[in-house]
């Protein structure tokens, strides 16, 4: 049997792992219909109608399993977490309640009219409904992570005492909300949704169009597809690279011992490197990496310039600096590392079919609509990445400097318990993801979704050209 502790942690951590691929798919498809609904709408064109149709099925579905798996994320609070919700409850549960009153709801009450009310109301009703639902969503990701960026960065609550327990007042709203972390992380957790959702349909797009003739009816709904999907890399791929370079630095500002963890700073010093390919050196540099003793591409200073803000001689605290325990500096490390080089892959991606659509042969060219099928996945694995470092670098703390993992478990949990419940979530969060990808995978081997004549438009796709 595991220590309560660590079955704990393992079960949260499968728990939002799987459940997170849902609020990315969903957040990110967001503006994407409501641009095809815009465009059904405004141009009368059937692929667009298409596009709005199947992805909304997609979108249909995305929402009620993450909706399913997000609430048992909550009540893990209550069950495997009693102790952290104890002491936080009243800063903590406030946004996640403003998260189901406010978000949940409005993007709940708008599904329906979204989903099955295109012939029930007009023009403008069905647009204003698609914008609901894709801002309900983007406005779910808004309290949920000022919950998590004040467990980062807490601010606006005092400690009092109450019935001879330590617990955390909120004495300051917006401090606490409007926290140093929240700007940060919404527009890189946002940004990174996007551009997940648009490589994803790149890579389904490309493998459609790889299977088929030319003279297919699915052609021109996957040709739009692409083209619609490399446009939103063009511009999220170089913006999340941007952002993610000022979000480290704000990083080392308020989380130096993250920033080290996560560039495996040992010892404090000057002009440190920054590896985005790192290989060990030794066989203990796998569990142990050391920025010094590692070979591959890296930028001399890099890190010391990313932390300091220009200067590649700057001194960096290492993690002597801080009392132990430190992170899990290899998990923390290598994620960062793949997360990096994934987001430099994404670029040089966006670029190269940013290229090919403006000059032509954007459909002929096979190696690179095989390596969008194979990047397919890879945005939601960097989001997985990125917020593996987010909480395992965090560690030991739950709330930065105020309470560590190991005080936030239920006092009362086994390790019967706690190992039976984890064994049950690893079977059960797996078999839901892999009905799931059945599910989706049938839908979009379909047939393109039929368009009524209601629909109007001609065969010709406004906009999409027919190379």
């Amino acid at each position: 049997m595991l220590d309560p502790v660590i079955a704990s942690r393992l079960q949260f951590a499968v728990t939002t792992i799987v459940h997170i691929v849902f609020p990315v798919i969903s957040m990110g498809l967001g503006p994407f219909l409501i641009y095809f609904t815009w465009k059904s709408i405004r141009s009368q064109s059937p692929v667009y109608e298409q596009l709005r149709r199947l992805w909304t099925r997609v979108f249909a579905i995305t929402f009620v399993v993450g909706t399913v798996t997000g609430l048992v994320l909550e009540f893990e609070f209550g069950t495997n977490f009693a102790a952290f919700s104890s002491f936080a409850g009243e800063l903590f549960a406030g946004p996640l309640a403003f998260e189901g009153l406010i978000a949940f709801m409005l993007e709940a009450s708008f599904l329906g009219i979204f989903v099955f009310g295109r012939d029930k109301v007009g023009d403008r009703g069905y647009f204003l409904s698609a914008v609901a639902v894709g801002l309900g969503s983007w406005l779910s990701a808004i309290w949920i992570l000022i919950a998590n960026s004040w467990m980062q960065t807490p601010r606006g609550y005092e400690i009092v005492q109450t019935g001879g327990q330590e617990v955390i007042r909120l004495v300051d709203p917006l401090a606490a909300y409007l926290n140093p972390r929240f700007i940060w992380m919404f527009v890189h957790m946002q940004t990174g949704v996007v551009e997940s959702v648009a490589l994803l349909l790149a890579g389904i797009a490309a493998y459609q169009l790889s299977k088929r003739s030319s003279d297919d009816s699915g052609v021109p709904l996957w040709r739009a597809t692409l083209k619609v999907s490399l446009v939103v890399l063009l511009i999220t791929a170089p913006l999340q690279v941007i952002q993610g370079d000022l979000y480290a630095r704000h990083i080392y500002h308020t989380q130096p011992e993250k920033f080290a963890a996560m560039e495996a700073i040992w010892e404090t010093g000057r002009y440190v490197p920054e590896y985005i390919v790192a290989v060990p050196t030794t066989i203990e540099g796998f569990h142990t990496p050391d920025a010094k003793q590692l070979f591959g591409l890296g930028i001399p200073g890099g890190a010391s310039w990313l932390a300091s803000g220009g200067d590649p001689r700057a001194v960096i605290r290492g993690l002597d600096s801080f009392p132990t325990p430190h992170p899990p500096v290899a998990i923390v490390f290598w994620a960062f590392r793949i997360m990096v080089a994934l987001g430099f892959w994404f670029v040089l991606l966006a670029f190269w079919g940013g290229v090919r659509l403006w000059r032509g042969g954007l459909y002929r060219d096979r190696l690179l609509l095989g390596a969008l099928q194979v990047s397919a996945p890879l945005g939601i694995l960097a989001v997985e990445l990125g917020w593996i470092v987010t909480e395992v670098g965090r560690q030991p703390w739950v709330v930065q400097g105020l309470m560590k993992t190991r005080s936030a478990v239920s006092p009362g949990l086994s390790s019967g318990e706690a190992t039976l419940t984890l064994a049950g979530f690893v079977v059960g969060y797996l078999a839901l993801l892999i009905v799931y990808i059945v599910v989706i995978r049938r839908i979009l081997n379909t047939a393109p979704p039929a368009v009524g004549p209601e629909t109007g438009g001609t065969d010709q796709m406004e906009g999409i050209d027919n190379e």
